[in-house]
């Protein structure tokens, strides 16, 4: 390997690395950001469902006492009617302020003193009813006068008091690192995009610069020696190849990886549009709230929130994937070969075997010709390719017919093996067929599970071993791989 294709590949490496570095980095941020905004939130919103309990706790004590007061003076006893109804709400309401500031220390510590005041100032309102029932309202009205009652009242409302002012303080602070969440988020996507960006920039005038060098270097070549034209073109277009390939893989990662983080971006800013809403609810602190900000909170609560905390994760998800898809084309290249000889009857009845099931549950069936039995490769890579060829077979059979798979192997030539994968599924559109080996591209109907990386890693495996993987195929009839492999991959090894 010359010093320019060694500097070419350490380069790419180089930027690979540091672009899945970077989005890596921003999995992990956007994972724990989105986590503790989903925390905050619901933080929020047991703080103000405790601070509306209190609000009603006092309200039906005050409906109560009303009621009390105005039977004591009146002896009408219409006025039971919300005393009732305010003392049948009155025990719920505890029950669940109670279950409410759990996990609240200071909160919680003084839920035995509230519940005390409360029952004691029921037994106060009841013994004086009971007093005017059984004829004694002057000692009704006596008791009353003391204003024992009115004391224990103030104490409740002094707890109520306390517990909304926590509330409203906790209420601030969870919004204030809500909203500091949110802002982290979106400048830790646009910084990523922009390092993103930045990383497959360089990629891409490295690409060029190598391209060109090439380019250079072939006309140096067919100067220097016209007896070689047709190996040097041949080598050049190889090479050229191969440049493009890269440029395409540069391309489609840029893109596959862009359009998560486009989504990213804008539902951090849907994030922000609904945190306004939920604010000018959350913070009005005693001031009128119009139905339609009523209804907006709600809204962002139960659907605008949920939804981009969703998508986010979702697009953070596919990342991650596609991600880990890289990687794996890239272990695929520094893996060390290990040539042994292969006898293929074998090997291909034992990768039928292991799909009898799938391939008979539709009464399909499976056939092999081999007139090559034997070839010297890497046993994994070749098991890997013919299983990811078997499972395709089956994923994309024909609804209509059972599948029906055949095998050949032959000889081509004196040094390479041809061995022949076919089936009559549903078949790949002409335009799609050198498509369905490039990375995350998937042709035809998408109603099957997967990602694009299937085809992909099977030519990279090819590649690994010498050889090429190429497809046949009619639209509705069936589709042939036809996979080249040299019969002693050894021989390469060596040289």
């Amino acid at each position: 390997m010359s010093a320019t294709q060694s500097s070419f590949v350490r380069s790419t490496i180089l930027f690979m690395l540091i672009g899945t570095g970077i989005l890596l980095g921003i999995v992990v941020a956007t994972f724990g950001l989105v986590e503790k905004t989903s925390a905050t939130f619901d933080y929020i919103i047991v703080e103000r469902d405790i601070r509306r309990t209190a609000a009603d706790l006092i309200q039906n004590l005050t409906d109560a006492e009303t009621g009390q007061r105005g039977y004591i003076l009146t002896q009408d006893e219409s006025f039971l009617a919300p005393y009732d109804k305010a003392l049948s709400s009155m025990n719920s309401n505890l029950e669940l302020l109670s279950q409410r500031v759990r996990g609240r220390p200071i909160k919680q510590e003084r839920m035995p003193e509230l519940q005390s005041l409360v029952q004691s100032k029921l037994s106060e309102m009841a013994r004086t009813i009971d007093l005017v029932k059984s004829g004694q309202r002057d000692e009704a009205v006596r008791l009353v006068q003391t204003e024992v009652g009115r004391e224990v009242m103030d104490q409740i409302r002094a707890v109520m008091d306390d517990f909304k002012q926590r509330s409203d303080s906790n209420v601030d602070r969870g919004v204030s690192e809500q909203v500091e969440a949110t802002q982290h988020l979106q400048w830790i996507t646009v910084g990523s995009g922009i390092a993103i960006l930045v990383v497959m920039s360089g990629a891409m005038l490295i690409v060029y610069q190598h391209v060109r060098e090439l380019l250079k270097a072939r006309t140096e070549v067919e100067h220097l020696n016209a007896g070689l034209e047709a190996r040097v073109a041949e080598r050049t277009e190889d090479l050229m190849q191969a440049n493009q390939e890269i440029q395409r893989f540069a391309y489609i990662v840029t893109h596959d990886l862009r359009a998560p983080l486009v989504n990213i971006m804008g539902f951090t800013a849907e994030l922000d549009t609904s945190l306004k809403s939920l604010q000018a609810y959350v913070l009005a602190d005693g001031t009128s709230v119009s139905e339609e900000m009523i209804r907006e909170a709600r809204l962002a609560a139960s659907e605008d929130l949920p939804e981009a905390i969703g998508f986010i994760r979702s697009s953070t998800k596919k990342m991650d994937g596609l991600i880990n898809a890289i990687l794996k084309i890239s272990r695929d290249g520094r893996r060390q070969l290990k040539p042994e000889p292969v006898e293929l009857t074998p090997l291909l009845e034992n990768i039928a075997a292991s799909l009898h099931h799938q391939i008979s549950e539709s009464d399909g069936q499976t056939s092999l010709d081999t007139k090559a039995t034997r070839l010297v490769t890497d046993r994994l890579s070749l098991e890997q390719i013919l299983g990811n060829l078997f499972d395709n077979a089956i994923k994309y059979k024909h609804p209509d017919r059972p599948l029906e798979l055949a095998v050949r192997t032959a000889p081509e030539g004196r040094h390479m093996v041809r061995i022949e994968v076919q089936d009559n599924g549903r078949g790949i559109a002409e335009q799609d067929q050198e498509r369905v080996f490039e990375l995350f591209r998937r042709a035809g109907q998408q109603d099957k599970t997967g990602e694009g990386i299937g085809l992909a890693h099977v030519r990279s495996l090819a590649r690994n071993l010498g050889g090429e993987i190429s497809v046949s195929s009619r639209l509705g009839e069936g589709s042939t791989f036809v996979l080249r492999l040299p019969s002693d991959l050894s021989r390469l090894v060596r040289s």
